[in-house]
């Protein structure tokens, strides 16, 4: 067998180990705070009051995380580099009341959360993972990584039309999940069987925060391996390379005399609006930049000068050229996996992109040595959107839309090249370096 790339697969393998640890925003953001926790960062409360000293900090809330790292000897006016991201993928979400079933079946009742291809959840082993709340007002994470839910599809012979008219799927009626077998459906059952896994007491939970998951794990794809097939790539994949290319930053030989301030800032809650005090609509990440330029002695001045020198990289996941759909890609602008990150415009800024954000992403492949390319959508179809316009609008910072081509977006198992998200780390380093 040929070697699977040309590039070092070491972060491709870590990515892979990513996706399958972070069945919930909760947990990508756990992951991604124990990953800057090794290179040196440290948690800082909100409710506490912020000291201006250099080093690697970041605040957690929920599904959402920033982190910065002060250089030494930074102004109060330091502008930010800043990578957006989103924790959160299109999914099914356990509704208040969970305990439901029909004719000898125990199920789950769920909520359509996003904009998940359905059909993609029929048939799989699903866990089940999210956030428990307990009495006291804490919070315990909770993931039953095995096959514990299905949501079946109907047999072909009892839906002959499915051949002639295409599966047609309804929300409320054909998604509800299997979890086992018994007549007598109870209140409570659910969560007392989470109480169980978790080692807490028996009606310890007063409130979650849950969602299904796919429990088959990332894999290589392909005679060479050159592709990888995993979950929740829209945008675990970016938190990823955000977070691996912040610790290099801010570990690396030029740390101490970096000229702006670098950020990650990983949003929950973009698949439905991002309007929430997680998301990018909200005031966390604007929070973070006002506090850091005064503790830091900054007046409100020193925060415009700051704000009006910085720029945001909104990374997100975009469409490869699909080999079966060419008609549905904008005939000049196809991009292909492994040919490296791609530049996402739209001139009704459904993107935020426009030609001097295009030099600052430019700026930062050459000096990376990565090769990107350019998507647009085709005229005729309407065109997706990011945290890219809603950051620009909110902070009235400069807003560049990026991210990495990939096959069967929002499905339960999306796909992209396995050279990609190396290249996008690399790239984003480069940016964050300023």
């Amino acid at each position: 067998m040929s070697e699977p790339s040309r590039f070092d697969r070491g972060h491709t393998d870590d990515l892979m180990s990513f996706l399958a640890a972070g069945p919930s925003p909760y947990h990508a953001v756990a992951g991604t705070a124990e990953r800057l926790e090794k290179a040196g960062f440290r948690r800082v409360a909100e409710t506490d009051a912020w000291d201006g000293g250099s080093g690697g900090k970041y605040v957690l809330r929920g599904g959402a995380i920033v982190a910065w790292y002060v250089p030494e000897g930074a102004a109060p006016h330091t502008p930010f580099r800043i990578v957006g991201a989103h924790t959160d993928s299109p999914t099914l979400r356990v509704k208040p009341l969970p305990d439901t079933g029909a004719h000898g079946w125990r199920q789950v009742a769920v909520e359509i959360y996003g904009g998940p291809l359905l059909n993609s959840w029929l048939d799989r082993d699903l866990g089940l993972a999210g956030r428990l709340t307990l009495r006291d007002g804490t919070t315990r994470l909770v993931n039953v990584d095995r096959p514990l839910l299905r949501v079946p599809q109907l047999a072909i012979h009892l839906d002959r039309s499915v051949s002639a008219e295409g599966l047609k799927l309804d929300k409320q009626q054909h998604m509800q999940p299997v979890w086992g077998l018994g007549g007598d459906v109870r209140d409570g059952d659910l969560i007392a069987f989470l109480e169980e896994v978790s080692g807490l007491p028996a009606g310890e939970v007063t409130g979650w925060d849950l969602m299904v998951h796919s429990v088959e794990p990332p894999a290589y794809l392909g005679r060479d391996r050159e592709l990888v097939a995993g979950p929740r790539m829209d945008n675990l994949l970016s938190v990823h390379a955000g977070a691996a290319a912040l610790a290099a930053v801010a570990t690396g030989p030029g740390a101490a005399g970096l000229p702006c301030i670098p950020v990650l800032a990983a949003f929950d809650h973009e698949e439905n609006g991002s309007q929430s005090d997680t998301g990018a609509d909200g005031p966390l990440l604007g929070n973070v930049l006002e506090r850091s330029v005064f503790a830091r002695g900054g007046s409100y001045e020193d925060r415009a000068r700051a704000l009006a020198g910085t720029v945001c990289l909104s990374s997100d996941t975009g469409h490869a050229v699909h080999p079966n759909y060419p008609e549905r890609h904008d005939p000049t602008h196809r991009p292909r996996v492994n040919g490296g990150p791609i530049l996402k415009v739209n001139v009704n800024n459904r993107y935020a992109t426009d030609g001097s954000g295009r030099a600052v992403w430019a700026a930062a492949c050459e000096k990376a040595g990565v090769p990107f390319q350019s998507f647009v959508s085709h005229n005729s179809m309407p065109c997706g959107t990011t945290i890219g316009p809603i950051t620009a609008a909110r902070h009235g910072i400069r807003t560049v839309d990026v991210g990495v081509a990939i096959l069967s977006m929002h499905s339960a198992r999306e796909l992209c090249g396995a050279d990609d998200p190396y290249l996008l780390a690399n790239a984003l380093a480069a940016f964050l370096e300023g």
